[in-house]
């Protein structure tokens, strides 16, 4: 019988409000046994951004990432939240490590390619000529799609009684460093040690689950299978940003993660939010 493994992917939101992070740090050392902890950061590389004079561009909800933003992300993502949740995390008996896809090499990325997709449709008009890759597509730059996760390195860590902590960032072996989505990460580390243990895998954020009507905070959805989340979708119940949460976390279910759950980062005993099967 495997041993157990609780994946829990913080949003940003989370990580800016210190009332809500003090309490899912405080949660989370509770919890006993094998643990990682993925975190997001948007915000904060948002204001260091603004702070800086780069302007901050969205696309679809995705940051698009030239070279500028990259290094913007790679410190506020790797070094201001990632080592301060580390910190806090050890205040907490915790003994974690901070982690980007390039330690120990374990998330490797490549470049997402081009977009085909109308300039006008995408709300793109805005961004400079860099941004764009042609007519009828654009480029998000320095943002990364996984190739592969080492579940065995991840494994020795967490055998070692070492927590991970990862941040948002992977890398493409030949010395790039990729802006990736946290959500992403969190699925993909989740199926990569499903080979290895027993793993839920829990997305934290201020919401009590997937709401069924967004201005009733009480109207979670108390599971979504497949065939539910196309029904979802095409009726309008999920959209924006709950969209590719969902569709991570169903594909983390496809590849044999026992649990998926979507929550509020105070509810992280799996005992609430929706299940996602």
């Amino acid at each position: 019988m495997k041993e157990k493994v609780l994946v829990i992917k913080v949003g940003g939101a989370v990580v800016e409000d210190e009332a809500q992070l003090a309490q899912l740090l405080s949660d989370f050392s509770g919890i006993e046994g094998r643990k990682v902890l993925v975190h997001g950061g948007g915000r904060k590389a948002t204001k260091m951004a603004e702070r800086l004079g780069i302007e901050t561009q969205m696309v679809n909800g995705r940051r698009v990432t030239d070279k500028d933003m990259l290094e913007v992300v790679t410190m506020v993502y790797g070094g201001l939240v990632n080592k301060n949740l580390v910190a806090r995390l050890q205040a907490n008996g915790i003994n974690a490590i901070g982690l980007t896809g390039a330690d120990a090499d374990i998330i490797r990325s490549h470049k997402r390619p081009p977009v085909p997709i109308a300039v006008a449709d995408a709300g793109l008009s805005k961004l400079p000529p860099s941004g764009r890759a042609g007519v009828g597509s654009f480029s998000y730059g320095f943002v990364g799609d996984v190739d592969a996760v080492s579940g065995e390195m991840l494994s020795k860590l967490i055998e070692a009684g070492i927590t991970p902590v990862v941040a948002p960032l992977t890398h493409n072996g030949e010395g790039v460093i990729l802006n990736t989505n946290a959500d992403t990460i969190a699925s993909e580390t989740a199926k990569a040690l499903a080979r290895y243990y027993d793993v839920t895998l829990i997305f934290a954020f201020e919401k009590k689950g997937v709401l069924s009507n967004p201005d009733d905070d009480d109207s979670v959805i108390p599971v979504i299978t497949e065939q539910l989340f196309e029904q979802y979708k095409a009726d309008g119940t999920i959209s924006g940003g709950m969209l590719p949460k969902i569709e991570n976390a169903l594909a983390a279910v496809r590849a044999g993660v026992c649990r998926v759950i979507i929550t509020r980062a105070d509810a992280i005993d799996g005992r609430h939010g929706t299940v996602i099967e």
